[in-house]
């Protein structure tokens, strides 16, 4: 199977950052594939870092330069650089799970990459319903990474 475009889905919590950055690393170096990263704001929480990030008056603001100058993106995008993967960043408003299988669906992704929470005993044979609904509707392989 041939890797061309990786999607990585990338969330706020720091402990999912690294493990998906790496994995996005480990699969994407030896391929040559470009990583299309992507992070997904609520309504609200989209509002709240545009604000954060004070944009200047004749700035064209949308969800794609929110994403790129949004300090997990420019986390991961680092990590992406210095192992030497070229990466885009994307941003969008609504539902993870949709948006990120529209962005999938858009590029013609080769495979997904979500992080999850670490489960109980109990709820290791359920994944969270956001990454339930990528892994059951996803166009392409998914490659689910764990919270360490």
């Amino acid at each position: 199977m041939s890797l061309d475009t990786i999607v990585v889905a990338v969330s706020d919590e720091a402990e999912r950052t690294e493990s998906v950055a790496q994995t996005a690393i480990d699969v994407a170096g030896p391929a040559g594939a470009t990583v299309r990263l992507v992070h997904v704001f609520s309504e609200g929480g989209y509002e709240t870092v545009k604000d954060q990030l004070e944009f200047g008056p004749d700035d064209e603001v949308t969800s794609d330069t929110v994403a790129t100058r949004h300090a997990t993106i420019r986390e991961v995008g680092a990590m992406l650089s210095a192992a030497g993967i070229e990466y885009e960043s994307h941003g969008a408003v609504g539902d993870t799970s949709d948006e990120v299988l529209e962005l999938a669906e858009r590029v013609d992704a080769d495979m997904l990459i979500v992080g999850g929470r670490g489960r109980s005993a109990a709820g290791k044979a359920v994944f969270g319903s956001t990454a339930q609904k990528i892994l059951s509707n996803a166009p392409c392989p998914v490659t689910y990474v764990r919270a360490p």
